[in-house]
C-alpha cells in the first residue's frame, strides 16, 4: 500500500501519436526535476501556503521557464506548445499541482512575447526565462468574476505615467509574483473598448499584497488579494496598445484552457491509477477489493472516459501547434476535460472508503485540488456559454 499512501504512483499514458522524441526527452528531463527537487518539499509548502522562490530560478536554470522566449533573452527559443503541455502532465502525474509554472509559462510570459516593445522585451525576458522575475496576470476583481467587460480598476494618464487604482483577487502568484500584468480602465468608452494592460513591478509605491487566501485546495500555489493606491506606473510599463487590453486578454484564453484541460486529462489518468493499486491491495470481505465487480466497472469506466477525453484534448493540443485551435473548441476542451476530473476523482475517492477522507492519502488532495478547474480559467457555464454561441444559438 505504500506506492499509495506516498503519492509515488506514476500514470503511464498510452502511444498518443502528438509527441515526437524530443518532447519525450524533455519530459524524462522535467519528471526528474520534479521528483528530486519539487516532490520532497512539496508539503512544507503545502503548509506555508506558498512554493520557495528558489524553486523558479532552480526551473529556469534547467530550461523549464519561458521555452518560446527567443534564446537570445536566455529562453528555449521554440514555440511548440507541446513542451508546455508535457509540463502540465507532469506536474498533475506527480500531485503538486500548486507548482505554478504552467502559470507563469503558458499564461503570462505570451503576453511579453506578443505585445512588448523591444525595451521592454529586453527589460524583462532574461528574468522571466531564469526565473528571476515571477510573473502573475491580475484580471478577477471582488466584483466581476468571469466579467472581464466590468473590470472596475482604473488607470489615469498624467504626463508620463499612468495612476492606476483599483483592487483585484483570487490572483494566483500573487504573493511571489515580480511582475503583474494588471487589467485596467484607461478609456471609459465602452465596456469592452477602454481596457489596457500595465505592468507592475514589485515595490511600486501604493502597490500592496493583501493576505495569501486560505482556499480548500492547491494550498501551496499563492492566491493573493492584490491593491493599487494612486500607483505611478510609466508609460513606459504599458504592454500593447492602450485600449485594446480586453482583444489581448480574449486572444489568449484559448492556451489558458488548452493548459487547464491537459492538467485535468493528466489529473484524472492519476487517479485511476492511484484507485487501481489500492483496490488491489486492500481486502475487504476476505478479498480484495478489486474483486467486487462494482469496484472494477467503476474504475473501468473512469480510465474510458479519461482516455476518451485524452484523445479529444490531444487533438485540440494538434491544432493549437499548427494555430488552429478556435475559441470554442479549447472551451470544449476545458468544459469536457474538467467536468471528467471532477468525476472521475470524486468516484476513485468513494473507492478509499474513509481513507479517502484522510488527508495524509493523495487520493484526498487529488479531491480538493480538482475542484477549482472547473472555476479559474472562465468556469464551466461560460464555457457553455461560449459553446453554445458558436452553435449560433442565443444569438
Amino acid at each position: 500500500m505504500a506506492s499509495t499512501i506516498n503519492g509515488s504512483a506514476r500514470s503511464v499514458a498510452p502511444e498518443r501519436g502528438v509527441y515526437g522524441p524530443d518532447h519525450e526527452a524533455f519530459r524524462d528531463s522535467f519528471r526528474r526535476f520534479l521528483a528530486t527537487r519539487v516532490v520532497p518539499g512539496y508539503e512544507t509548502w503545502e503548509r506555508e501556503g506558498v512554493i520557495a522562490r528558489e524553486m523558479f530560478t532552480e526551473a529556469g536554470s534547467h530550461g523549464f521557464l519561458g521555452m518560446a522566449i527567443p534564446e537570445e533573452f536566455g529562453g528555449g527559443g521554440s514555440d511548440d506548445f507541446r513542451f508546455n503541455a508535457i509540463i502540465a502532465e507532469e506536474v498533475s502525474y506527480a500531485g503538486v499541482m500548486s507548482f505554478g509554472v504552467n502559470l507563469h509559462n503558458d499564461i503570462c510570459v505570451p503576453y511579453f512575447l506578443h505585445y512588448a516593445t523591444d525595451e521592454q522585451r529586453h527589460r524583462w525576458l532574461p528574468g522571466l526565462a531564469s526565473g528571476e522575475l515571477i510573473a502573475a496576470i491580475a484580471m478577477t476583481e471582488p466584483g466581476t468574476g468571469s466579467d472581464l467587460a466590468g473590470i472596475a480598476t482604473t488607470a489615469v494618464l498624467d504626463g508620463d505615467h499612468y495612476v492606476l487604482n483599483g483592487s483585484k483577487t483570487f490572483i494566483s502568484n500573487g504573493i511571489n509574483a515580480d511582475i503583474v500584468i494588471v487589467a485596467a480602465r484607461t478609456e471609459s468608452d465602452s465596456r469592452h473598448g477602454g481596457l489596457s494592460l500595465l505592468v507592475v513591478e514589485r515595490g511600486m509605491e501604493g502597490f500592496e499584497r493583501g493576505r495569501n487566501l486560505d482556499k480548500i485546495g492547491m494550498h501551496a500555489q499563492d492566491t493573493a488579494e492584490l491593491s493599487f493606491t494612486d500607483v505611478r506606473v510609466p508609460v513606459a510599463n504599458l504592454l500593447g496598445e492602450s485600449g485594446r487590453g480586453f482583444r489581448y486578454l480574449v486572444s489568449n484564453l484559448p492556451q489558458e484552457r488548452l493548459t487547464i484541460a491537459v492538467a485535468s486529462v493528466a489529473a484524472a489518468a492519476r487517479a485511476v491509477e492511484l484507485t487501481a493499486d489500492y483496490v488491489n491491495e486492500r481486502k475487504a470481505f476476505g478479498k480484495p477489493l478489486a474483486a467486487q465487480q462494482n469496484t472494477r466497472f467503476t474504475i473501468a469506466d473512469a480510465h474510458v472516459q479519461t482516455e476518451v477525453t485524452r484523445a479529444f484534448v490531444d487533438n485540440c493540443l494538434a491544432l493549437h501547434v499548427d494555430g488552429a485551435l478556435s475559441a470554442d473548441r479549447a472551451a470544449m476542451a476545458k468544459l469536457a476535460a474538467t467536468e471528467n476530473q471532477g468525476r472521475v476523482v470524486d468516484a476513485c475517492l468513494q473507492m478509499f472508503g474513509g481513507y479517502g477522507y484522510m488527508a495524509e492519502y493523495p487520493i484526498s488532495r487529488a479531491y480538493v485540488d480538482a475542484r477549482v478547474q472547473r472555476i479559474y480559467g472562465g468556469a464551466s457555464e461560460i464555457m457553455k456559454e461560449i459553446i453554445a454561441r458558436s452553435l449560433g444559438l442565443g444569438k
